[in-house]
């Protein structure tokens, strides 16, 4: 979960909901290097469909599945809620089948969830029309350790 809280900060995402026990369980664990729990604090909910239709979000769903959408070709929804499925499963038939879509992310093998996440948003943020790729969004992004330039 500590790399899903940092690319979800790297990326802008504005919340973070799940299901199960297993972050409760690991949460003791500080793998949150950023401390980005302070921003986008994650919230334990029984339904994730219901989650969406509350906050009116289009569900998308991220599986390895025969007739999903390759990510390259997906267009994302402006209001979306991602899901996830867990890294030793796959997301339960009844949750994809009220998914407003569904993709995978096109790879040899499979991903563990921490780089799922981060492909799938970093995918986002490319096809995004509000992001000015230039110089001030690398001086906002890099570590603190980090003043090199090109000469």
């Amino acid at each position: 979960m500590g790399s899903i809280l940092r690319a979800s900060g790297c990326y802008q995402v504005s919340s973070i909901h799940y299901t199960g026990t297993r972050y409760d369980r690991a949460s003791q664990y500080v793998t949150d290097t950023k401390k980005r729990h302070l921003d986008i604090s994650p919230t334990h909910v029984t339904n994730i469909i219901a989650v969406a239709k509350t906050l009116s979000l289009q569900t998308v769903a991220v599986e390895l599945v025969e007739g999903a959408i390759p990510l390259p070709h997906f267009s994302h929804p402006v209001n979306a809620l991602y899901v996830f499925g867990p890294e030793d499963g796959t997301i339960e038939q009844s949750i994809l089948d009220e998914c407003d879509h569904v993709v995978y992310v096109p790879t040899i093998g499979c991903m563990n969830l921490a780089a799922t996440v981060n492909v799938v948003l970093y995918d986002r943020m490319t096809k995004s029309p509000q992001l000015a790729f230039n110089n001030d969004l690398i001086v906002a992004s890099r570590d603190t350790n980090n003043r090199t330039r090109i000469r």
